[in-house]
């Protein structure tokens, strides 16, 4: 996995003169066999002070802030707020037990790419 990862990295750094590009994110992955995996792209709208229930994925999830701000807590991590343009993870099976706008006024949206073994459940109650 880390082969491909990185050959994505190099093909994405190597734009044309006119664009550039910089790393936003970057954590180590478990060690997973991505054999008969797929990746799965959420868009998740959260109205304002709006939340989802505690839960957990069985793959690898990337979360990535497109509107407002989001208030998270993945695991034994702290409870953070994450703005537009951050990024977190969860690692397959870990809690996600705080999910949520962090404003009561304004709305919120993230992206998330799930990737998991082709079959599974994308998301379970914690």
């Amino acid at each position: 996995m880390a082969g491909a990862g990185g050959a994505l990295v190099e093909a994405l750094m190597a734009q044309s003169p006119s664009s550039s590009s910089k790393p936003v994110f970057t954590h180590d992955l478990p060690a997973v066999n991505l054999a008969g995996w797929a990746v799965t792209a959420v868009e998740v709208s959260y109205g304002p002070g709006a939340g989802s229930p505690s839960h957990r994925h069985p793959g690898i999830t990337i979360a990535y802030v497109l509107e407002g701000e989001i208030r998270s807590k993945v695991g034994d991590g702290p409870e953070t707020t994450y703005t537009v343009g951050q990024m977190f993870i969860e690692t397959p099976g870990q809690v996600h037990g705080v999910s949520r706008n962090a404003s009561s006024t304004k709305p919120a949206k993230l992206l998330a790419l799930l990737l998991a073994e082709k079959g599974k459940q994308l998301t379970t109650p914690a």
